[in-house]
């Protein structure tokens, strides 16, 4: 849970960090959210990332980022005790006897290359089956955490482009109502501030984010393949959730207790 809600925890605290301080000093809402600049930092921001990558990839950052707020978890513990306990089935009846118990299994890949031995494909052509899938999910999904990393470059440069103009009008406007001086001052200034936020709380941290979720993906697909490996290798039980357990770092290997 607390890792499931965390980037979003981070968000806020950011958000209100960051603009709670500009309000203490006297700011205030209308001077923070002049359109001027917000139009220029994300919509630049957005128009150099659809040059870039195309309109097709770049409608794809809002899934994205629901995936980074909210990202998916791999129960890792239930995944070797599943594997330890088919292990002992196929041992005893073969491997057609698990062919209901892979109905139990929540995660796509597992499933699928558990279903590989099942049909009776061998270790090798599972093996590489397996890591062909993960290569191409991997090429993907490095795709998808470039985006956030170049909108993370592109957005302080849109602030400075909007700074920029900004000062160009107020030098334009000198010598007439000061008002407006104050006024293109300020849009220049809040340009910066928004490329500047964006980057580094919005667009980075969730290319971060989207990095570690791979990691996690990643991770339960060796174990996966390592399980079904195992098991076609004729390997025991306890053999069996001993490499798997091996796979994890040694604080979450204390924590599992073993149920054989």
């Amino acid at each position: 849970m607390i890792r499931k809600y965390g980037t979003l925890s981070g968000l806020i605290l950011g958000v209100v960090s960051i603009f709670g301080s500009f309000l203490l000093e006297g700011g205030s809402f209308h001077t923070l959210f002049l359109w001027p600049a917000l139009i220029i930092v994300f919509g630049g921001t957005f128009a150099a990332t659809i040059i870039s990558f195309g309109l097709d990839k770049f409608l794809r950052i809002f899934s994205l980022m629901q995936i980074a707020y909210f990202p998916p978890e791999y129960d890792i513990k239930k995944i070797i005790d599943f594997f330890t306990r088919i292990s002992i089935k196929v041992r005893v009846s073969g491997l057609l006897s698990i062919e209901k118990d892979i109905e139990a299994l929540e995660h796509h890949f597992t499933k699928k290359i558990v279903g590989y031995a099942i049909e009776g494909m061998d270790q090798d052509s599972v093996q590489s089956s397996a890591q062909l899938e993960m290569k191409m999910i991997q090429e993907r999904h490095l795709e998808n955490i470039s985006i956030f990393n170049k909108m993370g470059g592109y957005a302080p440069t849109m602030g400075i482009i909007g700074t920029v103009m900004g000062l160009i009008m107020t030098l334009a406007s000198a010598g007439q109502d000061p008002n407006k001086l104050i006024a293109h001052i300020a849009t220049a200034f809040i340009a910066t501030l928004w490329g500047i936020f964006s980057a580094n709380i919005f667009w980075l941290p969730i290319g971060d984010k989207l990095k570690e979720c791979h990691i996690r993906e990643k991770n339960m697909m060796e174990i996966s393949l390592e399980g079904v490996l195992a098991i076609q290798s004729g390997a025991i039980p306890s053999e069996i959730r001993a490499r798997l357990m091996s796979l994890l770092p040694q604080r979450e290997q204390i924590k599992m207790p073993n149920p054989i």
